[in-house]
């Protein structure tokens, strides 16, 4: 596989995300994870699901970035491959989003998507 499809595939999460998860999964149990699915629903047809998870399915792609770990299940890695997961703080308030390129559109709150 050359380099070009394993950055296509794979799923990142940029330095701002990983510092605040860190800083979130310090004030859980250890061993906590934050783990990113997606369901169907949302205004977009999909949408992104994030819970805290102290189990690893032998399946989930496990990302380790500064203190943090992010858990993403086989299925939504298929609908995320090429996702960045990053953190903004910005005047409509901070929350995780992520940068799919699959996504052909998604609601104005970023937390839902179609493809």
């Amino acid at each position: 596989m050359s380099d070009s499809a394993t950055v296509t595939e794979s799923v990142t999460v940029s330095e701002r995300a990983a510092k605040r998860i860190g800083e979130i999964l310090k004030s859980e149990p250890d061993g906590t994870m934050l783990r990113v699915s997606v369901e169907g629903g949302g205004c977009s047809g999909f949408q992104y699901k994030f819970d805290m998870d102290r189990a690893k399915a032998d399946d989930d792609l496990v990302i380790a970035r500064d203190g943090a770990v992010v858990l993403i299940d086989s299925m939504s890695v298929g609908y995320m491959a090429g996702s960045e997961i990053d953190f903004v703080d910005d005047l409509i308030g901070a929350s995780f989003k992520i940068k799919n390129p699959k996504a052909v559109a998604a609601c104005g709150c970023g937390t839902s998507f179609s493809l």
